[in-house]
């Protein structure tokens, strides 16, 4: 078993998180006419359960959805919850990891099953644009529905060391055909990438809850790269 994940997920787990889609995309649409949410939500759902997949999987989207209702529950920070939840169903909705442009193609899937599904322009266009924003983690001062959705996220950064471990490990079964030196290397890079930014979590709970926990296995996780990197 891997971080974020139970063990198999069962076909009650499956309707709870359709369940979930089904008043998402509900609430979204507040009232207005529109085709039936249910073939939408089997379809992503789906998708979070392919093959390649080890972290990037139906337990993540359950962690990330979970992770919104947290922020919520702790004041939150205003924006358009039922956006971000949408958002994080398509976030990851496209993922090959052998393809770089996996956030850009989940965005259009979002901006043409959402407008078939009858939200309105803005609403599709926030969407889309909440999902290509976890190409960099890195909302705007100010952006609210970005820094809920970013932090929801990242929020496995801050988890306990056994559960980061077990993150870690999926996250290279999803990179087996990278060589290990050039795995080494690249994440490494993607490590000092996110130490270098003056804060991972935007929202105040994020930033007081989360913040020091994930510096702390960040930097472990560095020193454990650097380690092996050295020994070979």
């Amino acid at each position: 078993m891997t971080a974020d994940q139970d063990p198999a997920p069962t076909a009650d787990q499956d309707l709870a998180l359709l369940r979930r889609w089904n008043t998402t995309l509900l609430a979204a649409r507040a009232g207005r006419e529109g085709p039936d949410p249910a073939p939408y939500g089997r379809n992503l759902l789906s998708r979070w359960a392919e093959p390649q997949r080890r972290y990037h999987t139906v337990a993540h989207l359950r962690a990330v959805l979970d992770r919104i209702d947290e922020l919520a529950d702790q004041g939150g920070e205003g924006g358009e919850l039922e956006l971000v939840r949408l958002a994080a169903w398509f976030h990851d909705a496209v993922y090959r990891p052998d393809r770089s442009e996996n956030e850009e193609r989940s965005a259009t899937l979002a901006e043409k099953a959402l407008t078939e599904a009858g939200l309105t322009p803005h609403e599709v266009s926030e969407v889309a644009r909440l999902v290509r924003l976890t190409t960099t983690h890195d909302p705007a001062a100010g952006d609210l529905n970005g820094e809920t959705l970013c932090d929801a996220d990242l929020a496995i950064l801050a988890t306990d060391p056994d559960t980061y471990r077990g993150y870690t490990t999926a996250v290279r079964e999803e990179y087996a055909f990278v060589p290990e030196p050039d795995f080494r290397k690249g994440r490494a890079a993607v490590l000092r990438q996110l130490l270098d930014l003056p804060r991972l979590f935007r929202t105040p709970y994020g930033a007081a809850a989360w913040e020091e926990r994930a510096r702390e296995n960040l930097e472990r996780e560095l020193a454990e790269l650097a380690d092996m990197s050295g020994k070979n």
